[in-house]
């Protein structure tokens, strides 16, 4: 089976270092000092308590690795579009895309019983271009739940987590999935397949089309946002909106809001990705987690005030910062 791992960072890395180890064919695309790095001393991985170094294949483009039986895709939203043209150079009709990705993915609608069935989702698919490069029949779905970061060039930390759900746009259990979840359940990773892969693709968006903007709009952790009233009170009413567009979309939530914003609460004090990537002068992923719904809301006629006035406002943040389209 031979696996490329696509923009090989921190969860990319993680991954790729724990198939790697179990005889897994695998090929890390990254570039820069990481690049280097991996190809001068390998990939080492410091996870519960212990150090694993693996030396698999490293490369810069997408033709020195060739053909291949999974891509997993673990960049940010944002930076799709441009890599889709590299990453279909490592795709035939018989690959299969693993679309790691927060947010809405751009394969939503493939094959879905709704009046979109089909449709693009704009905000992160201009154009519907990435439909078009990157086959959505090809698509598998997986969310990510770990957390890992790259401190130091070839040198990954993992910190929490270690699941990956997997499904299927049409809900089938295919043998495509369940191959892959084999192989990662070997690794020691948890892969479960699921049946109703977006149900838990919007549990983890509902937090973040909220925390996340709200995190790079008044600098506060997650433990902040979730623990202090009237903050809690702004992310209560826009994950409000979001189910509401989300249960529109036919989803159903396992939990309540309170559940949800009390998982986050008990994370303390984290910084979320946006805020990160916001002090850091990186781009946000501001229209897959918030522009997206907003998006959705607007298709199934559901109001959203509360979330277009945040989401207003974190462009411009992002925009003042140069890390916005139109900045």
């Amino acid at each position: 089976m031979k696996i490329a791992i696509f923009g090989a960072g921190a969860i990319g890395g993680l991954v790729g270092v724990k198939l790697a180890q179990v005889g897994a064919d695998v090929t890390f695309i990254a570039r820069g000092p990481h690049l280097a790095a991996m190809q001068a001393r390998g990939v080492t991985l410091k996870t519960d308590g212990e150090t694993i170094t693996v030396h698999p294949r490293c490369v810069e483009h997408a033709e020195e690795a060739g053909r291949q039986d999974y891509v997993l895709v673990t960049l940010k939203a944002h930076s799709l579009p441009s890599a889709a043209p590299e990453i279909a150079k490592l795709m035939d009709g018989d690959t299969t895309l693993v679309t790691g990705i927060n947010g809405v993915p751009y394969w939503y609608f493939y094959g879905i019983d709704s009046p979109w069935r089909d449709r693009a989702v704009e905000s992160v698919d201009p154009g519907g271009r990435l439909w078009q490069l990157l086959p959505p029949r090809q698509a598998l779905g997986c969310v990510v739940y770990p957390a890992a970061e790259v401190v130091a060039p070839g040198i990954i930390e993992h910190t929490y987590g270690d699941r990956f759900s997997l499904g299927e746009p049409d809900g089938s259990r295919s043998a495509r999935a369940s191959a892959l979840s084999e192989l990662m359940i070997s690794a020691g990773l948890k892969a479960p397949v699921r049946p109703r892969i977006r149900d838990e693709i919007w549990v983890k968006l509902w937090g973040n089309m909220a925390f996340n903007p709200l995190s790079a709009l008044t600098t506060s952790t997650l433990g902040r946002l979730a623990g202090t009233p009237d903050l809690r009170a702004v992310a209560r009413a826009m994950m409000t909106e979001g189910q509401a567009v989300a249960e529109a979309l036919g989803i159903r939530f396992p939990i309540d809001i309170e559940k949800r914003m009390d998982g986050a609460a008990e994370v303390g004090d984290h910084k979320t990705s946006m805020l990160q990537d916001l002090e850091r002068g990186r781009p946000m992923e501001i229209d897959a987690l918030l522009g997206a719904v907003t998006e959705l809301g607007a298709l199934t006629g559901i109001a959203m005030p509360v979330s277009e006035i945040v989401l207003a406002l974190v462009r411009e943040r992002a925009r003042q910062g140069g890390s916005y389209p139109g900045s």
